[in-house]
C-alpha cells in the first residue's frame, strides 16, 4: 500500500496521524491528534451512563473520520501528482 493511502487509513482512525504520514499540515497535525486522543477518551467515558448519547457521537466521530481520510487522500494525492 503506498504512502497516500496508508495516510488514509491512519487519518480515519486517528485524525492528525495521517497528515504527519503524509508529511502534510504538520503544524496542525499535532493538534487533532491530542483532539482525537481526547475525544474518544471521553467517547469511551459516557459509553455506559449516557448510551444514547454515546451512539450519537460515535456517529459524528464516524463521518468526522470520513471526512479527514478523504481529505488527507486528496492533499496527498495532489501533492504526488506535482
Amino acid at each position: 500500500m503506498d504512502r497516500t493511502r496508508w495516510a488514509a487509513v491512519a487519518n480515519f482512525f486517528l485524525p492528525g496521524l495521517g497528515y504527519l504520514i503524509a508529511g502534510i499540515k504538520r503544524d496542525i497535525a499535532w493538534l487533532w491528534l491530542a483532539g482525537a486522543v481526547t475525544l474518544t477518551i471521553v467517547e469511551f467515558g459516557i459509553r455506559e451512563s449516557e448510551p444514547t448519547l454515546y451512539w450519537v457521537m460515535f456517529a459524528a466521530v464516524f463521518v468526522m473520520n470520513i471526512a479527514f481520510a478523504i481529505d488527507v487522500y486528496r492533499l496527498a494525492s495532489a501533492q504526488n501528482q506535482t
